[in-house]
């Protein structure tokens, strides 16, 4: 009896298999050729110069705190200091050493902050671009009668009779023979 289920299933999946209509899509070529793409990857560039003029601000002030220090530093290993001077440069470089560790602080914290809003940026820009491709493959896939389409990084093996990439990327108003490959654009 289960034998006979068992082939019953295996010949009903077989049946259903073979009318099923497959496409596989390379996904980073459909997000590199995306219309968004480049306006993302010039916010993306724009963003993280804006972030960098930031942080070299910063680190101008820590340099020159930091030169500050030295200068008195400098003065403090004049001999002919008198003590009552002495005593206000080292409270002045006690002063700067704590300003110099705060504004350290300040880059370093501001450093990382910056990494992960850039971080963060890209992976919203990046959802709502293959959000956007993924709702255009479902309309392909509708259209023109196909019951699975897979990224082709998600299958082992697959014939390329079974590529639809090129439509898909039609249908997004590219050229696929002037389409971005996948090393470019990166």
């Amino acid at each position: 009896m289960k034998k006979a289920l068992f082939v019953a299933v295996i010949a009903a999946a077989g049946a259903v298999s073979a009318e099923m209509k497959l496409g596989v899509v390379d996904m980073m070529k459909l997000v590199r050729n995306h219309p968004s793409y480049e306006t993302n990857r010039t916010l993306l560039t724009s963003t993280e110069k804006d972030y960098k003029k930031k942080l070299d601000a910063l680190k101008s002030e820590v340099e020159e705190i930091q030169e500050e220090g030295k200068r008195q530093a400098e003065q403090l290993r004049n001999p002919m200091l008198a003590a009552k001077a002495k005593a206000e440069i080292e409270k002045k470089i006690v002063d700067i050493q704590n300003k110099f560790i705060s504004a350290q602080q300040k880059l370093r914290a501001e450093a990382m902050r910056s990494q992960q809003d850039l971080a963060d940026l890209e992976a919203r820009l990046l959802k709502t671009q293959t959000a956007d491709i993924r709702r255009r493959v479902g309309e392909f896939a509708g259209r023109n009668g196909y019951d699975l389409v897979i990224d082709s990084q998600a299958a082992v093996f697959q014939k390329k009779g079974f590529d639809v990439t090129g439509e898909v990327l039609r249908d997004m108003g590219v050229d696929p023979s002037k389409a971005r490959g996948d090393n470019e654009g990166k």
